[in-house]
C-alpha cells in the first residue's frame, strides 16, 4: 500500500538556528520549505527531512537518517570530518573499524550525530 510513496524523516531539535547551521553549512542541505516557524524541511535527493523543534529532542538512541552514498564513503567522511563532524565508533560483532568507517564484509557504515544527538549515518549502498 505505501511501497511506492516517498517517506519523510523527522528529526527533533532543541534549537532550530543551531540545527539550521549544521544541516545547511555542515551537511550541505538546502531548505525546501521554511514557511513554518518551528520547522525546516530539507530536500535530500528524492527524500525530505523535516527538522522541527521539540522538547523530546535528543531522546532517540537509534539511527534516525541514513544516506546511501555509494562507493566514496571514505571521501565523504573525510569532507565531513574537515567541517568538524565527529564520528561515532561502535563495538559490533564481525566489524572492523577503518578510521571512522565500520566495515562489515562489503558494507561500510559511518555514524555521526547532529547537535541534538540525533544519530545519522552514511552507508556505501
Amino acid at each position: 500500500m505505501l511501497g511506492n510513496i516517498n517517506a519523510v524523516a523527522n528529526l527533533a531539535v532543541k534549537d532550530l538556528a543551531v540545527a539550521r547551521r549544521f544541516y545547511e553549512d555542515t551537511l550541505g542541505l538546502t531548505p525546501a520549505d521554511t514557511d513554518c516557524e518551528d520547522m525546516i524541511a530539507y530536500r535530500s535527493g528524492n527524500s525530505r527531512i523535516n527538522v522541527y523543534c521539540s522538547s523530546f529532542a535528543g531522546t532517540n538512541q537509534a539511527t534516525a537518517v541514513t544516506w546511501a552514498v555509494g562507493g566514496d564513503i571514505e571521501g565523504l567522511v573525510a569532507a565531513l570530518k574537515a567541517k568538524g563532524v565527529r564520528f561515532e565508533h561502535y563495538d559490533m560483532p564481525n566489524t572492523t573499524l577503518a578510521g571512522d568507517v565500520h566495515v562489515m564484509d562489503k558494507m561500510k557504515v559511518a555514524w555521526f550525530k547532529d547537535p541534538d544527538g540525533n544519530i545519522l549515518n552514511l552507508v556505501n549502498e
